[in-house]
């Protein structure tokens, strides 16, 4: 496991900031093409995955949802063979348990029918239609007209994933600084400096893979302000003990195609609790996993965007939904009873939550795609939603390409 350091001395070839599951592909990527490359992973948190790695749902996505050509369909398709051969390598616990998606009435068959072709033009293996009837052969107590059913939908431990991700970056020769936050980007010379209450890691390219701060640092090294990452936290519910035989998988609606949030599911998770939710509420703070989290420069950063402003004004009836959702108990619950009728409010608990980095663009267009960019000799991840945990490795592939083209560095062996 990676451990704490005071600081990195010396000049780095690579400097990779974010310790998250995706900086960490991304620097492994990069020590098995250059071997003996000098690359540091500087995080400002005291452990590996602390943010979006670690407050997810822990789904291995098949990519059905995706836009047919889009990088997250190319790459969650690829990142999640990938990652169940890397769970196997490792000895993490992953498991494909498998999902449906319920449609409850005749009105959303069409975004079912939608759904299929897009998952079948994205290669997910696997996936077949259900009529009501076959649902409960697959989830005995789900309620529906019709379904789609995902084999190869996983789940797994996202955090021993990101540990395991940290071992290899430390075993293939790089150095993890953690415990040190960047506060500005500088570019000097051929160099680029990373400051902070620590001091300053100097390299000679930079990977910038922030997370819910991506778009700080990326105007710090003078990239544009658009997009703009926007924090909402998603609240969990979990099924109590004597609740979870309801659910055997996964169990999700059909999505609103115009909202990149698929909304509220019943998800088996690796630990063996049932989780129930996202709710995805507005927040404060891009750290707010307490709702009553605020943060000025981020409040004051997502309120000083347009493109806050006319999403609020383009969605104001589903915020009004979520905000009702993250009030009342009861209305969570009852959302999720309309996919399992047995389940009550009696049969819930207290979970917990996170926060989606969702980039918004100044016209209000909630980005949907992964966003990749090039500014201040760096290389910066400026959205990377859901499914970004399951594509991590492709996205490692990516981003070690772009790497190599930008920063000229030629690969002096092949991935295994």
């Amino acid at each position: 496991m990676a451990s704490r350091h005071d600081g990195a001395s010396g000049v780095h070839d690579v400097a990779v900031v974010g310790a998250g599951i995706i900086g960490l592909a991304v620097a492994g990527e990069l020590l098995r093409r250059r071997p003996g490359l000098r690359l540091v992973v500087v995080d400002k948190e005291p452990a590996v995955g602390a943010h979006q790695t670690g407050h997810n749902s822990g789904v291995v996505h098949a990519g059905i949802y995706y836009e047919p050509g889009s990088l997250k369909a190319r790459l969650c398709v690829q990142g999640a063979a990938r990652l169940y051969e890397f769970c196997e390598r490792h000895a993490i616990r992953v498991e494909r348990c498998g999902k449906l998606i319920v449609a409850l009435d005749a009105s959303e068959l069409g975004r079912l029918d939608r759904l299929e072709e897009r998952g079948r033009a994205n290669g997910v293996p696997g996936l077949r239609r259900l009529q009501g009837p076959e649902i409960a052969e697959i989830e005995a107590h789900a309620a529906g007209i019709a379904a789609l059913h995902s084999p190869h939908t996983g789940i797994v431990d996202f955090p021993a994933v990101a540990r395991a991700l940290a071992g290899e970056v430390r075993d293939l020769g790089g150095e993890l600084v953690l415990g040190h936050e960047v506060t500005a980007v500088r570019r000097a010379g051929r160099q680029v400096l990373l400051a902070g209450g620590a001091g300053a890691v100097t390299a000679r390219h930079a990977v910038f893979c922030a997370g819910a701060w991506a778009d700080r640092l990326a105007r710090a090294a003078g990239a544009p302000a658009d997009p703009r990452i926007v924090p909402f936290r998603g609240q969990y519910l979990r099924l109590a003990p004597h609740a979870r035989s309801l659910v055997r998988a996964l169990i999700y609606p059909v999505p609103d195609p115009e909202l990149p949030f698929l909304g509220v599911h019943l998800t088996k998770h690796v630990s063996g609790d049932v989780l129930l939710g996202p709710s995805a509420l507005l927040v404060g703070a891009r750290d707010a996993y307490r709702v009553s989290r605020v943060r000025p420069a981020d409040l004051a950063s997502t309120l000083a965007w347009p493109g806050t402003w006319r999403v609020m004004r383009r969605y104001w009836r589903t915020g009004l939904d979520e905000m009702r959702l993250a009030a009342s108990r009861r209305a969570f619950v009852a959302a999720c009873a309309r996919y399992v009728p047995e389940l009550g409010p009696d049969d819930v608990e207290d979970g917990w939550a996170g926060v989606r980095a969702q980039a918004v663009s100044r016209d209000g267009r909630l980005v949907d795609d992964f966003v990749f960019s090039q500014a201040g000799g760096g290389l910066h991840v400026r959205n990377a939603p859901s499914p970004a945990a399951t594509s991590a490795l492709a996205i490692g592939d990516v981003i070690a390409d772009r790497a190599a083209e930008a920063f000229g560095m030629t690969p002096t062996t092949a991935r295994a």
